[in-house]
């Protein structure tokens, strides 16, 4: 793995890194900044409760290698908590509340915006916290002015011809997809001895679809071992791929993004 906080994410475009003068004479009008949201939370007995915030790091690492080197894009550290509730009956999950999670996003939308940005996008590497981001994207629109862009690890197809469909269904927490990831980016912390193979029981009815939030529900409610997948497949070279694909499409992301004007959405073709 690349070392926490080398390269070029961090050597060129990690903003808390300039001086205040430096922040004061980037062009706001066309800087984008990126916070990637993560999570502490249990993945089973094999993977680390640092898991969503680790895939964080190395993504956002592996995605700026593939920006140009004067894209205006600046990187914010990662919010290593989140919403986790569904998993803290789980040993070493720290969660913070809905209610805390949406003051630190407001808080950190503010203070960019005294700064002057008006660009900020949200990489979300943790499930539970989509829905809370996705309201508050427009909550500090409404409270900033500023545009709000969310981004979901795993919302694009990147795991196609590396992760099997099966797999691709069953593994929602800690499966192939996940461990793969982590054996790429930190080997040791991956307890092969103990890798888990859990599928849940999904119904089978489309009122029921798991994945589309139809019922509430917690990991104690659909797994004993707090996974949900088959650790067992995964390998570092599928890991290596997985951040590959997945960093090319951020990348990609990112600069519409920047490009992107919410005046363009308003027609200047208005009939009556």
């Amino acid at each position: 793995m690349t070392v926490r906080y080398s390269g070029k994410a961090w050597d060129t475009h990690f903003l808390p890194r300039l001086s205040k003068l430096e922040v004061e004479a980037i062009p706001k009008e066309t800087a984008l900044v990126v916070l990637p949201v993560g999570a502490t939370e249990q993945h089973g007995p094999h993977l680390p409760i640092f898991t969503d915030t680790l895939i964080g790091d190395g993504f956002i690492t592996a995605t700026f290698n593939h920006l140009p080197d004067d894209a205006n894009i600046w990187l914010l550290p990662a919010l290593p908590y989140g919403k986790s509730t569904e998993h803290m009956n789980h040993p070493g999950t720290i969660t913070l509340s809905a209610q805390t999670l949406m003051a630190v996003l407001m808080d950190i939308a503010m203070s960019l915006k005294r700064s002057g940005f008006q660009k900020l996008a949200f990489y979300n590497t943790h499930g539970g916290n989509i829905d809370v981001l996705n309201m508050m994207g427009r909550e500090i629109r409404i409270a900033t002015g500023l545009a709000v862009f969310n981004l979901n690890t795993g919302s694009h197809n990147t795991s196609e011809g590396i992760i099997t469909p099966e797999e691709k269904k069953a593994g929602i927490h800690g499966g192939d997809e996940e461990t793969s990831i982590i054996m790429a980016l930190k080997r040791d912390w991956v307890h092969d001895d103990l890798l888990p193979s859990e599928l849940i029981n999904f119904p089978e009815s489309t009122y029921l679809a798991f994945k589309n939030k139809t019922f509430a529900w917690i990991m104690d409610d659909v797994s004993v071992s707090g996974i949900g997948g088959d650790a067992t497949l995964a390998t570092a070279e599928k890991g290596a791929a997985l951040i590959e694909s997945g960093s090319k499409i951020l990348a990609e992301a990112l600069l519409v993004f920047a490009a992107f004007d919410m005046k363009s959405l308003i027609s200047l073709k208005v009939g009556r």
